[in-house]
């Protein structure tokens, strides 16, 4: 496979960016809003957004329940910001009902680096991405508190009065970031992701 399928999930949040960005990569991409948008995907991206606004629309458009069996069943998944939060499988600071999507072994900490003026940029070191440190850019960005035994932390941030802080991780097929590389226009992050889909699929 030289070309995946790879789906954006499209209902709320920066969804045009990653497509914009994939399919720079070489990737086949289609928009997910409804159940039969996941059929036939070698891949799918959470993007950024609104986590709490992007779960209540997964349910609603009933695309929630089909995504969650397709990631148990073994669909690589990349996340960036609130995709970290939705693929966690544990939440902190999050509302009374809200959901994820699951399949990765992190608790993730929501709004974590504080409100909308609190966000930054940065350069990130991050494991398995050559040519030096990725220029990060962070919105009202989570971190991850606890990775378990199989998840593989790939990028630390050093936060003052708080220590270093866990941004990018990944289990298995499944890879999140706190950060918003869609918004950079360095593509190394979405070719780690379709290189990983592709492995995925040969194996």
């Amino acid at each position: 496979m030289t070309s995946p399928t790879i789906g954006v999930l499209a209902l709320q949040g920066d969804a045009r960016e990653h497509v914009v960005a994939l399919t720079a990569c070489g990737a086949q991409v289609r928009l997910v809003r409804r159940p039969e948008d996941l059929q036939q995907l070698d891949g799918i991206v959470v993007p950024g957004g609104e986590s709490t606004t992007i779960d209540k629309l997964a349910r609603i458009f009933d695309v929630r329940e089909p995504l969650v069996a397709a990631l148990r069943e073994g669909l690589p998944a990349y996340g960036s910001c609130a995709g970290m939060i939705l693929l966690a499988d544990r939440v902190l600071d999050g509302t009374r009902d809200q959901q994820t999507f699951g399949s990765i072994d992190i608790t993730v900490r929501r709004n974590a680096f504080g409100r909308q003026v609190e966000s930054f940029e940065g350069d990130v070191d991050i494991a398995g991405i050559d040519d030096g440190p990725l220029h990060a850019v962070f919105i009202r960005a989570p971190w991850v508190e606890q990775a378990g035994p199989d998840v593989a932390v790939l990028g630390q941030v050093d936060v003052p009065g708080a220590g270093p802080k866990i941004v990018a991780v990944r289990q298995g097929d499944r890879f999140v970031t706190s950060f918003h590389p869609e918004m950079t226009g360095d593509l190394r992050v979405h070719r780690y992701f379709v290189d990983l889909v592709v492995s995925a699929a040969r194996s």
